[in-house]
Order: C-alpha cells, then sequence, then structure tokens
C-alpha cells in the first residue's frame, strides 16, 4: 500500500489540509502552517468589484501576504467557493479565483441551507460539471451521501470532501458508520474529511478508517495555542495513517485471553480457570 497521496496525478505533500481563516494572527497563522506542514492551505475568496479585486494584487496585499505563508509551509494554496449559494454564483468565483491565483484546483462550496450550511446537492453537480468542463481541478465539499458522492466522482471530480459534522461545530464524526460506508463502496476514490472535526483524536480515526486526509480550520484556529494544536493534527493525521497501513485489528464480541495458557504448566492452567 502505497503512502503517497496522488490527487489529478499531483503529489500531494501531506494528509493534513488546513483553512487560513479565524487566526489571532497572521503570524499565528504562518507558525501554525509552518508546524502542520498542510498539504494545501485554503483560501476563502470572496465576491468583490473589481476595483478591490485590483488593489489586492499588489505586492503588499493580504493575498501576495497569504500566498507567501503558504509557499513557506510547503502547501498548496486551494481558493474555494465558500459563500455561494447557487452554481452560477460558485463558478464565476472560481474562475476569479483562477485568474488572481494561477491554479486550476478549486475546492467547491455551494451551500443549501444557512443553519446547518449543508451543501446544495443539484447545486454542487451543475457547479461541478461546469468546471470540470472549463478545466478545473474540483475537489467537491458535499455530504456523506453515497450516491451524491458517486455522482461527483462519475463527474470527474479527481476527490470528494464529505463532512464530518457541519462546519465549525467540532462535533467530530457524527456518523461513522454512513463514512465506513463510503470508504468501502468506493475503495478507489480520494475521499477527504471536510468539516465538524474538533480534536486531533477524530482526525485519527478518520485515517484509521481508510480517509484520504482531513481538512480542518476552526479546530487549530480557535484553540488557545493554534501552533501547537496545529502540530498536534499532524501528528494525529500521521498515526492515523500509519495504524491503517499496518492493520487494525478486527473486532469481535467474546473477550479472548491475550496470555495464552497452552504449554503452561497444570497448575497454571488450572489457575487460569
Amino acid at each position: 500500500m502505497s503512502n503517497a497521496l496522488v490527487i489529478a496525478g499531483e503529489t500531494i505533500g501531506s494528509r493534513l489540509w488546513l483553512g487560513s481563516s479565524l487566526y489571532p494572527s497572521p503570524q499565528v497563522m504562518s507558525e501554525a502552517l509552518q508546524a502542520a506542514q498542510p498539504g494545501f492551505v485554503t483560501l476563502s475568496l470572496r465576491r468583490q468589484s473589481a476595483a478591490q479585486v485590483q488593489q489586492q494584487q499588489q505586492p503588499d496585499s493580504h493575498w501576495s501576504l497569504l500566498q507567501s505563508y503558504v509557499r513557506d509551509s510547503g502547501a498548496r494554496l486551494l481558493p474555494n467557493t465558500a459563500g455561494c449559494y447557487t452554481a452560477r454564483e460558485a463558478i464565476l468565483l472560481a474562475q476569479m479565483a483562477r485568474e488572481l491565483f494561477a491554479t486550476d484546483w478549486i475546492k467547491l462550496e455551494v451551500i443549501g441551507d444557512d443553519y446547518s450550511l449543508q451543501p446544495h446537492p443539484l447545486q454542487l453537480v451543475e457547479a461541478a460539471r461546469e468546471l470540470i468542463a472549463q478545466g478545473f481541478k474540483v475537489l467537491p465539499y458535499c455530504t456523506d451521501d453515497l450516491v451524491l458522492c458517486r455522482t461527483l466522482l462519475e463527474l470527474g471530480c479527481p476527490a470528494v470532501m464529505p463532512w464530518a459534522a457541519p462546519i465549525g461545530t467540532g462535533k467530530g464524526l457524527l456518523n461513522p458508520w454512513q463514512l465506513q460506508t463510503l470508504r468501502e463502496r468506493l475503495p478507489d476514490a480520494v475521499l477527504v474529511i471536510d468539516a465538524g472535526l474538533g480534536k486531533p483524536s477524530q482526525a485519527m480515526a478518520a485515517l484509521e478508517m481508510g480517509f484520504d486526509a482531513v481538512l480542518l480550520n476552526t479546530a487549530v484556529a480557535r484553540s488557545q495555542q493554534p501552533v501547537a494544536m496545529a502540530a498536534a493534527f499532524r501528528q494525529a493525521v500521521d498515526g492515523g495513517r500509519q495504524a491503517y497501513r499496518a492493520g487494525l485489528m478486527c473486532e469481535q464480541q467474546q473477550a479472548s485471553p491475550s496470555t495464552p495458557v497452552l504449554g503452561l504448566p497444570f497448575w497454571h492452567q488450572e489457575g487460569a480457570l
């Protein structure tokens, strides 16, 4: 079993991916990225006027600063379409991101519900179909619905990113049975847990389950010590992947002794009964 993570023919350096919002300061974010060494760093590009975009392309802009932080960490920049509610909005925002950052990678988000921030499945599929036709490498944020994930993969998405729980809740793997079903029914697909993770142990559990990577933001950025938490998530992801590759033991209902009595003196065998 190869340990390399390959998506759309390109090797991604880490199975831990991070967001770039909510940090207490740009310096803390930079140090957290250095500690995590993520494979991707997402960037939310809000809808703006042409004048604002022009201003942000200056060397001292926010975008240039963020790109330098991402470059220093060794990660790839992954623009996303956060804040979009229709396929049309997401497509326009993706096109803008490609012009600004010279990348065909896009994290596709099309929200269908304000309360849960659940993706809109119909608008998501429509946007994915069009962006793939335009040459984008589309990584869609979706629910854990098997049919939706399969449809997105059949359209040409090189990976799908089902949620563990609603964005920012930190509730972890709310439906492990369904997530395990996704892994079993889509054995050759690249599956990335996106949203809802709150603890390093939850990220480790996702990797132990066989998911290829995890994407998170709030769990690191809103922790008391984001740099230390970023390092903790990195270790958890590495440990979870190592455990999955090693092969977890099968669960069983009946207890079995870890110390066998076969071959021991008879009085020891009687004492073990």
